[in-house]
């Protein structure tokens, strides 16, 4: 039987599948290296909010401590956002600037939460304890970044699994208070076997994911 392609189309086909399979390569590279770059988790990238504010001037300046708005940091999984109260409650004598403070009255009027647009908000499957890590010794800055020079607040790290994990596998990496941050009730000296595997409380899964 006489053959039905050519030599060359036999090398354009080959050919073909070698570019083919390169581009996928290539593709999947650059998607993955996507997923893992900053500008994937918003890195850097404000959120908008209801009423203009700025930690650099709040926190920076005004040297004004975190806990003062974020009121649950020590006691509770979640920091807290300041409600329309504690805003106008300085506001109301210091710079009352009437327009911008609108959504702050309209809140505390209807009784309801300021919307503020959070930066670092967690996956709903993903267990976080703000009290358990300020405990610990764990500081802010750790996890947002200096917030006192940011003039709109935005995500510093990427708070992703991975991100997690390089602190518990080793909390000295962090900037943490004290030698024994991460075990404030002997964590680390308590094991788990896991089908025979020894598995510490920090790395388990179960610590993080609901």
């Amino acid at each position: 039987m006489a053959q039905i392609f050519s030599a060359r189309a036999d090398t354009r086909l080959r050919l073909a599948v070698i570019i083919g399979l390169a581009i996928a390569v290539l593709a999947g590279a650059a998607g993955f290296a996507h997923v893992r770059s900053g500008a994937a988790w918003a890195i850097g990238r404000p959120a908008p909010q209801p009423i203009p504010f700025s930690h650099a001037v709040h926190a920076g300046g005004l040297e004004l401590d975190c806990r003062f708005c974020h009121s649950g940091v020590e006691r509770r999984a979640d920091a807290g956002m300041p409600s329309a109260g504690t805003c106008l409650g300085c506001h109301d004598r210091v710079w009352n600037v009437t327009a911008q403070f609108v959504p702050l009255r309209a809140a505390l009027a209807r009784g309801t939460a300021v919307e503020w647009a959070s930066v670092s908000r967690l996956p709903d499957h993903v267990r976080f304890d703000h009290a358990a890590h300020t405990v610990a010794g764990v500081g802010c800055e750790s996890c947002h970044g200096k917030v006192e020079e940011m003039p709109r607040t935005v995500r510093a790290e990427t708070l992703s699994m991975g991100f997690c994990l390089d602190c518990h596998r080793d909390p000295g990496s962090r900037q943490v208070t004290a030698a024994s941050a991460m075990r404030p009730h002997g964590l680390q000296a308590r094991r788990h076997l896991h089908y025979g595997v020894e598995v510490s409380p920090l790395t388990r899964c179960s610590t993080c994911h609901r």
